[in-house]
């Protein structure tokens, strides 16, 4: 379990560039994404125009998937980050506007589609033999 929190402003090096977004390398354990749409506000048309590998970046933490471990992050909130404060729960408040939502509260696995699969099927063939058959 890492120490790193949703909304922390966190240090680290970009180590990869995508068509999609940047990886940045926070420690020796974790790497994060900064998907093209947090490089910059406004259009970005490429991440490269914004980073490079090597560059050393300051982020701000999105979301960490509890499942995976994946961490996304946003170079435009460190640039759009209120000045007066440092507070990590603050920086989060500011921008909550951006919601990621998990499952890990609702164990619903396939239930939702077991509930709903005889009905579907049972469609289906009503509509097969509803067709006549072409000749």
């Amino acid at each position: 379990m890492s120490n790193y929190r949703i909304g922390m402003q966190v240090h680290g090096r970009v180590t990869g560039i995508q068509p999609y977004g940047a990886f940045v390398t926070l420690d020796a354990e974790h790497q994060g994404l900064i998907h093209i749409s947090e490089c910059h506000e406004g259009y970005v048309k490429s991440v490269a125009d914004y980073l490079k590998v090597g560059q050393t970046v300051d982020v701000v933490i999105l979301d960490i998937d509890e499942y995976t471990g994946k961490i996304s992050l946003s170079l435009r909130c460190v640039e759009n980050r209120p000045r007066h404060t440092t507070n990590d729960l603050e920086i989060y408040k500011t921008f909550r506007h951006k919601h990621f939502w998990t499952n890990r509260h609702v164990h619903a696995g396939f239930e939702p589609i077991a509930n709903h699969l005889d009905g579907w099927i049972n469609d289906s063939l009503h509509r097969l033999d509803a067709k006549e058959p072409t000749q």
